[in-house]
């Protein structure tokens, strides 16, 4: 495909016969060329069609996966006849049994028939459940409703992650994925002030808190139809595109990525499982995991870390709102920063001591006497939680050329994050109200672990780089990119061409 590629590039009626020389290394191989402005002007069609409707569809997922600690604060418990300190962690907990036992296969689906559509279609099945919440009557209908959201949900942010590998470069991913990943922060915001709006409401038919699932739910279902029909599967079919554009858009995919050349919706398992074969991948499991139980403990549990604040139910919630937007604002200018930089595990450490941090001074402060001070770490609580999360499943993307591989991974990757939060939902006790001491110490040491894991990751694969370099004797671009198209280098680490994006 690259050779075509390149025979157009020479013909005087193509197309590509305009395009500027771009990337050159000191290598053999005949340079790819792109026309910059052609390009600017194709990723910025991308960034106005995709972004902003991926970014709304993961509002909706977020929503409607958190929405329990907004509905517990106003009364859900008691409605529900919940007993003991048990029954809310293991409302919570249920969700992300499922969410790690189906994600692979529903990632598969995802890659067959098409993000554009699977991901739709997952929304109106995890929409209707976040409806049935207000419907529910006691403790075994909402783990019931909670087991099924679980399986509705559990590949929705790994398609959408592979979705993105397909339109765009690896140095363009992390902000785009960084605003798309923001719209779980908005999402925590909004969730938070459409609580402090719904929990106002005095009904004879509903409690409050039931008209909060209804309404979320029902939002969800409306726009996954409209996503439906807005989405391109690809940039090849993407009605949005002329032709000049299309071979543009594949052009682009072969020289830094290699998803054009396997997305014909074919998935190898045992190709696929190769991935695991490198130590690397398990070094980012572990990653994953001290990500996790700080990320889930922060969506989960914010408005009753909020709560120790002092506040009434409703004010607490409105007080979750300004750290999630803040959480959404360093989201993006870390996620830019990293494509600017050309660098991933320096913005991953740096979010996970920022976690750190505001973990120990919540944890070690007299809350009541520093009211500011404590309000300023739920703030670095949100910044330690969003960007790490997104600019970490894009550094393992930049790093695995191979689509199929890629995609499981990803869909292995990221239920494992989120499977953390049967640890979040049971270190954040009830006994251990409001202070909650054990759940903070816990979590500030998954994220002290996550930063020492990055940090060593990180500055193991600038030396193997180097070592990369001196063994071919030529000094390649960071990750390889240039005139060392990523088909060739399909099969990761053990293609000499291979350059680790750090």
């Amino acid at each position: 495909m690259v050779q075509d590629t390149e025979k157009q590039a020479n013909d005087p009626s193509s197309p590509r016969h305009s395009l500027e020389k771009v990337d050159e290394i000191e290598d053999e191989t005949p340079p790819v060329v792109l026309d910059k402005a052609a390009e600017r002007r194709l990723v910025w069609k991308f960034d106005l069609r995709i972004l902003p409707t991926l970014a709304v569809m993961y509002l909706f997922n977020t929503l409607d996966k958190t929405n329990l600690g907004n509905a517990k604060t106003a009364g859900l418990e008691k409605s529900l006849g919940m007993e003991g300190t048990n029954q809310y962690s293991l409302v919570l907990s249920i969700f992300f049994i499922p969410y790690v036992l189906t994600a692979p296969f529903l990632a598969i689906l995802g890659k067959k028939y098409g993000p554009n559509r699977v991901l739709p279609a997952m929304m109106v099945v995890f929409g209707t459940c976040t409806m049935c919440v207000a419907a529910a009557e006691n403790f075994a209908g909402l783990m019931t409703i909670r087991w099924f959201l679980g399986m509705a949900e559990s590949a929705f942010f790994p398609l959408v992650i592979y979705y993105q590998t397909t339109f765009y470069r690896r140095m363009e991913l992390a902000r785009r994925l960084a605003i798309f990943y923001a719209g779980q922060s908005i999402a925590s915001a909004f969730g938070g002030l459409l609580a402090f709006g719904v929990f106002r409401i005095k009904s004879d038919v509903l409690e409050s808190w039931r008209f909060l699932p209804l309404i979320e739910g029902a939002g969800t279902v409306l726009f996954s139809i409209f996503a439906y029909f807005y989405l391109p599967r690809n940039a090849a079919t993407a009605h949005f595109l002329n032709d000049d554009e299309k071979i543009l858009a594949e052009a682009r995919m072969l020289l830094d990525s290699s998803a054009s050349e396997d997305d014909d919706g074919v998935f190898n398992l045992r190709d696929a499982a190769v991935i695991f074969q490198h130590p690397t991948t398990w070094a980012i499991l572990v990653i994953e995991i001290c990500l996790g139980v700080p990320l889930q403990a922060v969506q989960l549990f914010l408005p009753q870390i909020i709560g120790r604040l002092g506040y009434d139910a409703v004010k607490t919630n409105l007080y979750t709102v300004a750290p999630n937007v803040s959480g959404a604002v360093m989201l993006l200018i870390l996620g830019f920063a990293s494509d600017l930089t050309k660098n991933r595990w320096v913005f991953i450490a740096l979010g996970f001591m920022f976690t750190f941090v505001g973990m120990v001074i919540y944890a070690g402060i007299d809350v009541e006497e520093k009211l500011n001070v404590a309000y300023f770490a739920s703030f670095m609580m949100t910044w330690g939680t969003s960007a790490p999360s997104v600019i970490l499943d894009v550094w393992y993307n930049n790093n695995t050329p191979h689509p199929s591989r890629r995609l499981l991974l990803t869909s292995v990757a990221v239920p494992l994050a989120n499977l953390m939060g049967i640890v979040a939902s049971n270190i954040f006790r009830e006994q251990d109200a409001p202070k909650y001491i054990p759940a903070l110490a816990t979590t500030a040491a998954f994220g002290g672990l996550g930063f020492v894991c990055t940090v060593l990751l990180g500055l193991w694969m600038a030396w193997d780089n180097k070592r990369r370099d001196s063994k071919e004797g030529i000094r390649r671009t960071v990750g390889g990119v240039g005139a060392v198209a990523t088909e060739r280098l399909r099969e990761g680490p053990g293609a000499p061409e291979f350059r680790w994006f750090l």
